[in-house]
C-alpha cells in the first residue's frame, strides 16, 4: 500500500502531475485511486471526466474522486456537533440553523479529508492512493492538524469523570447520556492517532513537492519541506514542472526566459539535495485528458515506476538542547569539503561548503535565534542555534 501526496504553491501543476502519476501506476497494473482534497477541485478538469465525492472508475485500474468533507463529516462529528449546537441554541438564544453553523469545529473539514485518506490505507481498497492536495499553506495546516486536535482532545478527555462532570448539566437536555459525547470524542481521537501514524510512515506515505523554476515558488517549497521535516513527514522527491526546452531557433525573449529558469533549476538542485528531482517540460498545448497525462508521466518519470519510494532518510531534524539551545541537523551525504560558512538573515540561512551552496528557509523556532557553530560529520551538517541575547552572530566555522 502506497499513499503519495503532491503539494506546492497554487498554479504549479500539482493536479496534473498527481493525475499523471496515478495513470502511470494504473498502467503498471496497480489498482490506483487519485483523489483531490483541494476545496477548489480541478481533478475532473485534468482528467477531462466528471467526478463526484465517491470513487468512480475512469480507466483500467484507475479510480478518481474529489473528496467532499461535507459528505463525510457526519461520520465523525454528528454526535459532538449536535451536542454543541444544542448548548449554543439554548444558552445563546439563536435559532437552530445558526447554532449548527457556529458549532462546526475549526479545522474539521481538513481532518475529515485526512481521515478519508487513512480509511483507504486501513481498508486497503487500493494498491496506491495518489492525493492532489490543496496549495502549500492549506496542506501544511491540514497535516499539522492531527497533532493540534489530539492536544485539545487530550485536555478535554483527560479523565472520564472530568468530562462527564463538565457535560452533566447539559446531558439530560440534549443527549441520552454524557457517555455518548465522550465516546464520540474518543473515537475521533483514536482515528486521529491512527491517521498520524499512517501519515508519518515512510513505508506507506511519501510527500512530493511540485515547483516551477521561479523564486517565490521555490521559497514556498523550501518552507514546505522544512515544516514537513518538523512533523517527520517523509518527502521523497521534488518535481520541477514547466521547464522550457532548448530550442536552436529561439528568439531573444525565449532565450532570456531559459536563462532565468536555468538559474532557478540549479538553485532547486542545490537547495533540495539529496532529494531526487524530476523535470517536466513546458508543453505548447494544455495538458488534460488521459493521452496528454500519459505523455507527461513518460516525460517526467521515464521508465521508472512513479509509485516507488525514491528517497528514505531524514532531510532535516531539530534537536532541542538545554537552556533554549537547538541543533539543526541536515543530510548532506555528497559534500566532502571541510570548510563550513554560515550566514543568517531573518528566516533565511545561507550555507557554503567548498563549492556547494545552499539557501534554506528556517522554521519559526530557529528564525528568531542566532546561528552558532557549524560542523560536518559523516555526511550530516550540524548547526547550533542559541537565544539571540546570548551570542554574537557567527559567520564562519570549521567542521570537526
Amino acid at each position: 500500500m502506497r499513499i503519495i501526496l503532491y503539494l506546492g504553491k497554487g498554479g504549479v501543476g500539482k493536479t496534473t502531475v498527481a493525475a499523471a502519476t496515478a495513470l502511470r501506476c494504473a498502467e503498471l497494473g496497480y489498482k490506483t485511486l487519485v483523489a483531490s482534497t483541494d476545496i477548489a477541485h480541478s481533478l475532473a478538469d485534468s482528467l477531462d471526466i466528471p467526478l463526484g465525492d465517491k470513487p468512480i472508475e475512469v480507466a483500467d485500474n484507475l479510480w478518481a474522486q474529489e473528496i467532499s468533507a461535507v459528505a463525510d463529516i457526519y461520520n465523525y462529528w454528528d454526535t459532538l456537533q449536535s451536542f454543541v449546537s444544542g448548548v449554543i441554541k439554548v444558552r445563546g438564544g439563536v435559532d437552530r440553523v445558526v447554532a449548527d453553523e457556529l458549532s462546526a469545529f475549526p479545522g474539521m473539514d481538513e481532518i475529515v479529508s485526512l481521515l478519508h485518506i487513512n480509511k483507504q490505507a486501513t481498508e486497503r481498497n487500493f494498491d496506491r492512493v495518489i492525493i492532489d492536495a490543496a496549495p502549500t499553506g492549506e496542506t501544511i495546516r491540514l497535516l499539522t492538524f492531527p497533532d493540534t486536535f489530539r492536544w485539545y482532545a487530550g485536555h478535554i478527555a483527560r479523565t472520564e469523570k472530568g468530562v462527564i462532570r463538565m457535560l452533566a448539566p447539559f446531558a439530560g437536555r440534549f443527549l441520552k447520556a454524557p457517555a455518548e459525547v465522550l465516546e464520540a470524542l474518543y473515537n475521533l481521537d483514536e482515528a486521529t492517532a491512527e491517521l498520524r501514524v499512517t501519515l508519518s510512515d515512510p513505508e506507506i506515505t511519501s510527500y512530493r513537492v511540485v515547483v516551477i523554476p521561479e523564486k517565490m515558488v521555490m521559497r514556498e517549497a523550501e518552507r514546505a519541506v522544512s515544516y514537513l521535516g518538523l512533523f517527520n513527514y517523509p518527502v521523497d522527491s521534488v518535481i520541477i514542472n514547466r521547464v522550457l526546452p532548448e530550442m536552436a531557433d529561439a528568439g531573444e525573449f525565449m532565450q532570456k526566459r531559459r536563462e532565468v529558469q536555468g538559474k532557478y533549476v540549479q538553485l532547486i538542485k542545490d537547495n533540495f539535495r539529496p532529494l531526487p528531482l524530476w523535470q517536466v517540460p513546458y508543453y505548447s498545448e494544455e495538458v488534460f485528458g488521459l493521452n496528454a497525462l500519459t505523455r507527461l508521466a513518460k516525460d517526467c518519470f521515464g521508465d521508472e515506476d512513479p509509485g516507488q519510494i525514491f528517497y528514505q532518510g531524514i532531510l532535516q531534524e531539530i534537536v532541542e538542547g538545554e537552556d533554549g539551545h537547538y541543533t539543526l541537523r541536515l543530510s548532506m551525504p555528497f559534500v566532502k569539503s571541510t570548510d563550513v560558512k554560515l550566514r543568517k538573515r531573518g528566516d533565511e540561512l545561507f550555507i557554503t561548503i567548498g563549492n556547494f551552496k545552499r539557501e534554506m528557509i528556517l522554521p519559526n523556532v530557529l528564525a528568531k535565534m542566532r546561528a552558532g557553530g557549524g560542523r560536518l560529520i559523516e555526511g550530516v551538517l550540524e548547526i547550533d542555534f542559541e537565544p539571540a541575547d546570548k551570542v554574537a552572530v557567527a559567520t564562519q566555522y570549521r567542521s570537526d
